[in-house]
């Protein structure tokens, strides 16, 4: 019953927003957005860029709980702010800070992680990104650039944007580091950057962190953890040598076969609803050496090197009166033999792609645009793979400037043994970004 109302209640909410955002006073309010820019020359040429933008989610994570009532949740998703300055042709600096994943069981009481609860770390604003980029050549062949950056390689996905999705989020697996070997999918490193005709690429050399997700200085017999750097920094198990779980080296290209994309941040979009016809192939990859450490069972430490792969296509253009949006991908997964970090992170494979069409404009109020997904992950340290359904709408009040999405999620994680029941969930977020 808790769950055949709380359905009732997010659809009503859904309704309700589509119709409270989209009326105005007069019927006809002028929606045309301008860039939050401050020139700082007559000609406009330099110039700083100013983005804000905020996710909030209600969420019923597991529908068929009737057991828990905090299966329903109300979440800040992201809430960010942007900046970068063109302060010449050949100068870049950008920086980027936010939040992520706020909720009322996770939240500080008073906003700086004073709790006397050891287990409650709430999220707190930090820093996404700080780098600068000086262009090289006087065509775009050659830019370079360093500091905190989100230059990623593998692929369009482990670069994606937050402010123009298509689905309602990204591709979890698309991020195969986050928190491993960087912060929030954001690595310290050098990059360069650039386009040859119709190919753009990145490559990047960056630093791992020394603290990533589940790592250890001192890991437990029969274990592979992301811990490279910390068991070489470290002095409980000295096997490895200093220099080892050294440089992570990572790269993408693509071929543009028709409109081409900016090249000057490296968010990639989502959907530009019908503003480019669009149609790329790419591949990446991503190697860290010794990243990982095997235990056996009577402690004995070997290193692997962490080596990901990655093919995907990309299509997004006017068919007919409406636009189409399709994306595929393939990873090839490999931390080392049998490696799994929950359900989240194994060696192994993994295959997403999703469809979704914006339907013809019949309404001056927005645009409607309802999407499927699909998305396998099949890991060594499993017996059986999981798999992911998505089906949802997006509601256009103002392009991706003022949204609402709301979706369907249904998770069979991967198991040994017994299958476990498959977990449905419904979120409905509203977005607005400035």
């Amino acid at each position: 019953m808790k769950k055949l109302t709380t359905a009732v209640f997010v659809a009503a909410i859904f309704t309700l927003n589509i119709t409270t955002f989209s009326q105005t006073e007069e019927g006809d309010e002028d929606r045309s957005y301008k860039p939050l820019t401050l020139k700082l020359n007559e000609e406009g040429n330099k110039y700083i860029r100013f983005i804000t933008w905020h996710q909030i989610w209600a969420e019923d994570g597991n529908l068929d709980n009737d057991v828990d009532p905090q299966s329903f949740t109300m979440r800040i998703r992201r809430s960010r702010f942007l900046a970068y300055a063109q302060i010449s042709s050949r100068f870049l600096i950008l920086t980027h800070f936010g939040l992520n994943t706020l909720t009322g069981s996770n939240a500080d009481p008073i906003g700086n992680t004073s709790t006397n609860r050891s287990t409650i770390n709430g999220p707190q604003l930090f820093l996404h990104g700080a780098w600068t980029e000086f262009k090289v050549t006087q065509n775009d062949a050659v830019y370079l650039g360093g500091g905190l950056h989100y230059w990623n390689g593998l692929s369009r996905l482990t670069s994606a944007s937050t402010l123009n999705f298509m689905t309602q989020d990204n591709y979890r697996q698309a991020w195969a580091q986050l928190g491993l070997s960087d912060q929030f999918a954001r690595h310290l490193g050098i990059y360069a950057k650039g386009k040859f005709d119709k190919l753009r690429y990145t490559l990047a050399v960056n630093e791992p962190i020394v603290n990533g997700l589940g790592s250890s200085a001192d890991p437990a017999p029969g274990t592979v953890t992301y811990s490279g750097r910390a068991v070489a920094a470290g002095t409980a198990v000295n096997e490895l040598e200093p220099d080892d779980a050294g440089l992570i080296v990572t790269g993408y290209l693509d071929y543009q076969f028709l409109d081409q994309e900016s090249n000057k941040l490296p968010y990639r979009v989502g959907t530009y609803l019908g503003k480019k016809t669009v149609f790329n192939i790419g591949a990446g990859f991503f190697n860290h050496g010794d990243g990982t450490v095997t235990v056996d069972d009577i402690g004995n430490v070997s290193a692997n090197d962490v080596t990901h792969f990655a093919v995907d296509a990309f299509y997004d253009a006017p068919v007919g009166e409406g636009v189409l949006n399709a994306y595929a991908v393939y990873y090839n997964f490999d931390y080392g033999e049998n490696y799994a970090l929950g359900t989240t992170y194994g060696t192994g494979s993994s295959f997403y792609t999703h469809v979704g069409y914006l339907l013809p404009k019949f309404t001056e109020k927005g645009r409607f645009m309802p999407y499927i997904a699909y998305s396998t992950r099949d890991y060594e340290a499993f017996e059986n793979a999981g798999n992911t359904f998505q089906a949802g709408a997006n509601w256009f009040i103002n392009g991706h400037h003022a949204k609402i999405t709301l979706e369907y999620r249904s998770t069979l994680n991967n198991y040994t043994g017994e299958e476990p029941d498959r977990v449905n969930g419904l979120v409905l977020q509203t977005h607005i970004f400035l």
